[in-house]
Order: C-alpha cells, then structure tokens, then sequence
C-alpha cells in the first residue's frame, strides 16, 4: 500500500484562495446541518506552556472525508523563520480505514483560515466594504489580505503590528501583488478608525480591537485568540456586534473573545446568534442593517481542514502531483499508476 503526501509548496499550488473559499462555505454548511462529527480539540501543552500540540479529528459528509490534524502551536515563533502553526493532515479511507494522504498542515491552515474568512466576509459585510484594516502581520496577515482582495475590490490597506519591521516587510511583499498601496500605521486604533473590513490575526492574550474604534456597518474576522483566556476584541466590541462562529461547541468552550464579555455580564447566551453555516444556507439571517457591526469568531475547525484535504489528494492525483510513500497492509496500487 501506498500513501500520498504533500509539501508545502505543491499545498499552496493544489489549494488557490478563490478555488479554498467554496469548500470552505460547503463545509461550514455541512457542519451547521449536522452531517459531521467532529469533538473539541484536544490540546497537549509543554510543561512551561510555551507551545501545544493540538489534535483536530474528525468526519465530514460533504465532501465525505474522514481524518485528522496534528498541528504544533507555539507564539514564541513570531518573528522568527518558524512558522506559529506547524503539522499534518492525514486522510484515511471511510470505508476501510486505510491511511490515504499526509499533507503539509501549515499551509492548509494559511489557507483554509482565510477562505473561512473570506466566505464569512461575502455574506455579512456590506457589498461596497473596500477599506481593509490589518491587526498583525503574521503569515494569517498575508493570507487575510489574499482572502479579502478574493470577496472584495479593496481601495485602501492599512495594517498595524507590535512588530513594525513585520508590518513594513509584509507591506512591501504585498504592494505590488495587490495593486493597493498598504499604509504601516503606528496604532491599531490608526488602522481601523474608517475601515469597513477588519481582521484581527494575531497571537495577543489582550484585546488588539476596541469596540469605540469600529465605524457603523464595519465588519470583524476575529481570527487569533482560540484559547477561553486570550482575547483579541474588548468587551465593547463584542457586546456591538451581530456575533457569529464557524461551530457553536468551539465557541462556547474556546473562544475568550466570547466567553470573557459573557463572564463580565456584559452578553447573554443568546448573543451568539448561531453558525456561519446557517447563514449560508439561509437559516439564520446575517447583517440586517448597513450600521450593522458583524463579527466572525474564527476557532478554527477539523471539517476545514478536511474539505481541503480532500481537494488536495483528489486534484494531486489528477495531476500527478507529491510523493508516493511505502507503507504495510495490503498491497495497492495508487490512483492513475500503470
């Protein structure tokens, strides 16, 4: 028996942005209807707390994919040639359980995040949203940008980090590739006061967005706080907006953003409207006013990680893209071998 797998680079070729956001939108749709199984992630901490593993299995029905992620986490790579999130995906049979891919994880999570994002952003904010703030400048910085060029024409980029050097580097890779000149400002307070279009990407334990900053009808993807004790928003940022998740379980066991204005009294239960997935299918209605403030809290989840994994081995196959590797079993000759 053979397994496929995948590197980085032939990731990032399999899996375009325009071509990841429709999974993403399918899959979140799946995972609202209820066609998944999928548990919290479970987290393996370092004895100093530096870093995790996180363990993300699962079982999507459309695309049927049956797998899991095993991804490193460790905020201390911020700033160095290590990327924060670091792993693999693997992909297993559904019928006979057998392992079919191993796929590079740090790139499907670039990837996947921001379409999440990106399809999140096309059904809640406004049709004319162009002016685009950027809070971090990691890599989910540079895949947000992409993300947000891919659902709207931008007209303006501004972007703040506690890193400036990070900020101007990203800045000058980006300009070109965009067409949009992108403006390095000193706070975040700079960068959002006007925008329409705010993502949040960083690795802050405290929040980097405050609710007074957000002009009526902006709309947030609160990407980087996934622990209950870390935060990106304040509380009045949270406590203003229309709040939606990609899944409601992850939401109210991970999602500080969420949980600390709840604690605080400042939010019922009932101020998680519900999934993105619902709102995509029309369940559950998005934005209902242009002064509408709308936030996305992104946990990030297995079913993600899944659709794109099956793009992945099904369009590497087609194109003889990756690397067959031995494994035991028995013997099975891999899609489109003589």
């Amino acid at each position: 028996m053979k397994v496929l797998f995948v590197n980085e680079a032939d990731v990032v070729r399999l899996l375009p942005m325009d071509g990841c956001i429709p999974l993403m939108r399918e899959a979140l749709t799946t995972l609202s209807r209820g066609d998944v199984v999928q548990p919290l992630r479970t987290p393996v901490w370092l004895p100093d707390r530096s870093g995790l593993l996180g363990l993300m299995p699962g079982y999507l029905g459309e695309p049927r994919s049956f797998g899991l992620k095993v991804v490193s986490v460790m905020p201390g790579n911020h700033g160095t040639p290590y990327d924060s999130h670091q792993g693999v995906v693997m992909l297993f049979g559904v019928a006979h359980g057998e392992p079919l891919a191993i796929l590079d994880a740090t790139a499907i999570t670039a990837i996947r995040t921001a379409a999440a994002s990106a399809a999140a952003t096309d059904a809640l904010a406004r049709r004319d949203a162009g002016d685009l703030a950027l809070i971090g400048s990691g890599a989910q910085a540079g895949a947000h940008l992409a993300a947000m060029r891919a659902v709207r024409p931008l007209r303006r980029v501004r972007v703040w980090s506690r890193n400036r050097a990070s900020a101007e580097r990203l800045a000058r890779e980006r300009e070109e590739e965009t067409g949009v000149a992108i403006e390095v400002v000193a706070t975040g307070e700079d960068a959002v006061r006007g925008a329409d279009l705010v993502c949040t990407t960083t690795a802050s334990k405290e929040p980097v967005l405050h609710g007074a900053w957000l002009s009526p009808g902006a709309h947030v993807n609160a990407v980087g706080a996934c622990f209950a004790t870390h935060r990106e928003l304040d509380t009045d940022a949270v406590r203003r907006a229309r709040f939606f998740t990609d899944c409601r379980a992850s939401c109210v066991n991970e999602a500080g953003d969420f949980l600390i204005a709840r604690e605080e009294g400042a939010i019922p239960d009932g101020h998680l409207l519900g999934e993105i997935g619902a709102v995509f299918s029309g369940a559950l209605t998005g934005r209902v006013s242009p002064d509408d403030v709308t936030v996305f809290e992104s946990l990030g989840v297995a079913v993600e990680d899944l659709a794109a994994a099956h793009a992945i081995h099904r369009r590497a196959i087609e194109s003889g893209t990756g690397t067959w590797l031995e494994w035991g079993g028995p013997s099975v000759v891999e899609p489109g071998a003589a």
